[in-house]
């Protein structure tokens, strides 16, 4: 019945007030901030007086707002003034609310103070008289709504999953607050479907496997946010580069290298000092080295500067364009340490980086080959499923408004012409130009960031680049940033949880493993991994240190896609036998035989 009167919307909003309504019974007096809804779920950010809430508590919480449900309470909605609001809250002691109250006096918004700047005309436009509130229970939130009459109308498909830490409106100055998150649904199955769904991915979970399957780990001696490659992982890495890297030369892209830090007004010519200093990390003085020393260097949190710089050694003609720039570059960014998880948020990522320097005759050629490699080179690492958005001009941004209209134009037209279906993210451009993006989808359907295709005219202005046309005339070239698949760290992440760590077999680290029966088979052992990796495959030996079952095993454990049995029969033969991953015994064959009926047609579309 739930299901079919309120939107799901509706209903979580709702479980939020249940979940504080439940939290102020169990434990009292609790300061509450915000319970909004979000994807799946609900949460909300609380402050208890006395103790802590944990994991271990949720089911008990989960209970009494069972209880709640089945009581039949309403949900009573009052339109109060600011002034009968801040009595009230001030009355009930909830300093958080107050706090949002002062917001809604001053601005008109709940907005935080010091990010907002708003003319003082538009202020006495927004001015707020009244607000509204809702109560269930004794708990009176500060809420717009919509909420559902009566919690009889509340379905029972929900659960609580996690408690964690969440500084009052994401500031990292202001109190730590314990932020309790719920999923829910309108129906049980639904529930169900998702939770198993949750199961699946915390298997998957690339920070456990990456531990597991010995590829990479973050050292607290290095600090959070930075990758140490253990070799099976720096191996997978280098075979994602190394293809990526001949698809770009096969396509007209020029290698370059840049260095990993740079002069301090380097960034300010681009801007990024101005626009992205919360991104990066504090300039380097060298003079607290060295009086002498009178420049600041800053670590790179972008390659794009440096290439600008190669394109302004020469001069540049009309026939050198297109000009296509790429680069492995490893740059670094500040992420606060709360938002770090794994190789999918780090502080320093190589990027596949390219920059393409073109005429505006070019520029829908440009952009269209540009997408079309990204879903090539998707593909081929087994991605088939897109969400495709084209971002345009956000709030903040720098350049001429007419250049940011031709810019997304040629963006919108490349992608009509495409035939693929997308949609618009108004507001997500970067500061310097709109973009296309690309999230992929993995075998949980989830959807990550990936491909990124940015139209810029605003450095190329900035660095007064230059080319001359066919006439002599000097005529300012347009800049087209891309990158495919993005963060090399958050795809490998990506990659690992798409195929649970099992790689397909030429992405896997090790592709075969030999195990000898026993140590008197050894040196067969021997003989063929030398005869397999004649074939450049990636191969190893483990050697007869612990029983046959328990090395199948390990090597089962370690997702390797092919296991190769040599004993008495196998030495005398000259043959080998065969276990698939996931399949189990596929029998005994010659080395040219299992080559030619399963490794050369596993390989056949890949490098």
């Amino acid at each position: 019945m739930a299901q079919k009167k309120y939107s799901i919307e509706v209903i979580r909003h709702s479980l939020a007030h249940i979940l504080a309504l439940s939290l102020q019974r169990i434990y009292g007096k609790v300061l509450f901030g915000v319970g909004p809804v979000i994807e799946n779920g609900f949460y909300y950010d609380v402050q208890v007086k006395k103790g802590s809430i944990t994991e271990s508590d949720l089911p008990r919480i989960e209970q009494e707002m069972k209880k709640i449900i089945r009581q039949k309470l309403p949900f009573s909605r009052k339109r109060i003034s600011l002034t009968e609001a801040k009595k009230l809250f001030k009355k009930l002691g909830q300093k958080y609310k107050l706090e949002l109250l002062r917001d809604l006096e001053k601005y008109g918004t709940t907005v935080e103070s010091q990010k907002i700047k708003i003319k003082s005309k538009r202020l006495k436009a927004r001015k707020i008289k009244t607000v509204t509130i809702y109560q269930v229970g004794d708990f009176i939130d500060l809420c717009r709504g919509p909420h559902v009459k009566n919690t009889k109308d509340l379905p029972l498909s929900f659960q609580l999953r996690r408690v964690s830490g969440a500084y009052w409106r994401g500031n990292e100055k202001n109190p730590m607050l314990t932020r309790i998150e719920g999923v829910a649904f309108a129906s049980a199955s639904e529930l169900s479907d998702y939770l198993k769904k949750i199961e699946e991915a915390e298997k998957r979970d690339h920070r456990i496997l990456g531990e597991k399957l010995d590829l990479f780990h973050i050292d607290k001696e290095i600090g959070p946010g930075l990758i140490l490659w253990h070799p099976k992982g720096a191996l997978i890495k280098k075979i994602i580069e190394d293809y990526v890297l001949s698809q770009y030369l096969q396509n007209g892209y020029l290698l370059v290298n840049t260095p990993h830090i740079a002069q301090f007004k380097l960034w300010e010519i681009s801007g990024h000092a101005g626009f992205y200093r919360e991104n990066m990390f504090p300039p380097m003085h060298l003079r607290e080295i060295n009086p002498e020393e009178k420049i600041d260097y800053q670590l790179k949190p972008m390659n794009c500067p440096f290439h600008i710089l190669i394109y302004k050694k020469k001069i540049r003609s009309y026939r050198d364009l297109p000009l296509r720039y790429t680069e492995l570059g490893t740059v670094y960014r500040y992420e606060r340490s709360g938002t770090l998880q794994g190789l999918v948020r780090v502080r320093g990522f190589t990027q596949d980086d390219a920059h393409i320097w073109c005429t505006g005759e070019q520029l829908e050629k440009e952009i269209k080959d540009a997408f079309f490699l990204a879903l090539k080179i998707l593909k081929h690492f087994g991605f088939r499923n897109f969400e495709i958005y084209l971002s345009t001009r956000p709030k903040k941004y720098i350049g001429k408004l007419k250049n940011w209209q031709k810019s997304t134009k040629a963006l919108k037209d490349a992608l009509e012409l495409s035939g693929y279906s997308y949609q618009i993210d108004r507001g997500g451009g970067a500061f310097y130009g709109p973009k296309i993006d690309i999230k992929i989808k993995d075998a949980l359907d989830r959807a990550w960031q990936c491909t990124t295709i940015q139209v810029d005219f605003n450095l190329p202005e900035r660095f007064d680049m230059v080319y001359f046309d066919n006439k002599g005339r000097p005529q300012r070239p347009i800049m087209i940033h891309r990158a495919l698949l993005g963060s090399l760290e958050r795809f490998m992440g990506v990659l690992i949880e798409h195929y649970a760590g099992a790689f397909p077999l030429w992405l896997a680290p090790i592709q075969m493993l030999v195990l000898p029966v026993k140590e008197k088979h050894l040196a067969y052992a021997k003989k063929i991994t030398k005869l397999l990796r004649e074939h450049h495959l990636r191969v190893e030996i483990s050697k007869p240190n612990e029983t046959l079952s328990k090395r199948i095993r390990e090597g089962e454990l370690q997702k390797v896609p092919y296991i190769i049995v040599v004993g008495d029969k196998e030495k005398k033969n000259n043959t080998i036998a065969v276990r698939k991953r996931g399949k189990g015994d596929m029998g005994t064959f010659s080395v040219s035989q299992f080559l030619s009926k399963y490794i050369n047609k596993e390989l056949k579309d890949n490098i």
